[in-house]
C-alpha cells in the first residue's frame, strides 16, 4: 500500500516510518531535518504554512495514498491552563489541528472517489483519566481530533474509508526531551512492567491498523500507563 505519514522523520513518527517501510510504499513528511530512511521517500511540510499545506494536499490529490497517518505536531507549549490565553490556544490550534483537518479532507476526497482508504490518528492516553499538569493545550487538541476521528469514521465508511486512532502513553522521544526526569521515574515506578512504552510498540499497533478489516472503524486504541489501567 501507498502510505503517507506526517511528522515521520523523528521520534514516534520515525519508528512508524521504519516499521511500515518493509512491504509498503512509504512517504513521510519532515520539517527541521530530512532524515534518510531506507525504502522511503520524504516530503517537506511546514504545519504553520498555508502554502505548504496546500502543496501536500495537491500531492495527495495526485499521488492518491491509500493510508494517511496523522502524527505531526509543532510548537508544543507546556504551561498551566490559566496561563494560556485564548490567543495562545488559537495560535496553537492553527498550527496543530487546522492543518490536520485540511490534509485529512484532501485525503478523504480522493479516498471516497476510489472507494477505499484508511485514516489513522496518533493521539494520547492523556485523554483517558486525569490529564497531566501543564499539558492542557496539547490534551485539548488531541480531544478535538478524537471527536473528528469518530466523525470521519461514521461519515465515510459507506465509501470503504475508515478512521481509527491510537493513544499511547508518554515515551522518551524528541517531543518529551524537556520533560522532568522525575516524571519518567515516577511513571516507571508506578507501572507493573517497570518501564515506559517504546515507540516501536506503538508503531506495531499502527501497522496492525493499516492491515485491519473495514469493520475496525471509529476506534481509539489506548496504549496506557498504570494510571489508565
Amino acid at each position: 500500500m501507498k502510505i503517507l505519514i506526517t511528522g515521520g522523520s523523528s521520534g514516534l513518527g520515525k519508528a512508524i516510518t521504519e516499521q511500515l517501510s518493509a512491504g509498503h510504499e512509504v512517504f513521510f513528511t519532515y520539517y527541521n531535518t530530512e532524515d534518510n530512511i531506507a525504502n522511503t521517500s520524504s516530503l517537506y511540510l511546514d504545519m504553520t504554512s498555508t502554502e505548504s499545506i496546500k502543496k501536500l494536499s495537491k500531492w495527495i490529490e495526485t499521488e492518491q495514498p491509500e493510508v494517511l497517518i496523522n502524527n505531526a505536531i509543532t510548537g508544543l507549549r507546556q504551561n498551566h491552563s490559566h496561563k494560556l490565553s485564548g490567543e495562545n490556544h488559537l495560535e496553537s490550534f492553527s498550527s496543530n489541528v487546522a492543518p490536520v483537518i485540511d490534509i485529512t479532507n484532501a485525503f478523504i476526497v480522493q479516498a471516497r472517489k476510489r472507494k477505499s482508504g484508511k485514516i489513522i490518528n496518533v493521539l494520547t492516553s492523556y485523554l483517558i483519566g486525569k490529564p497531566p499538569i501543564g499539558l492542557s493545550q496539547y490534551t485539548a487538541q488531541k480531544a478535538y481530533l478524537l471527536s473528528l476521528n469518530k466523525s470521519w469514521a461514521s461519515e465515510n465508511i459507506k465509501f470503504n474509508v475508515t478512521s481509527n486512532a491510537v493513544s499511547p502513553s508518554i515515551m522518551r522521544t524528541e517531543l518529551t526531551s524537556d520533560t522532568d526526569e522525575r516524571i519518567f521515574e515516577n511513571m516507571i515506578e508506578g507501572h507493573p512492567l517497570k518501564r515506559l512504552i517504546e515507540p516501536k510498540e506503538v508503531a506495531e499497533c499502527i501497522e496492525y491498523m493499516v492491515n485491519s478489516s473495514l469493520f475496525m472503524n471509529g476506534q481509539n486504541i489506548v496504549m496506557n500507563h498504570a494510571e489508565n489501567l
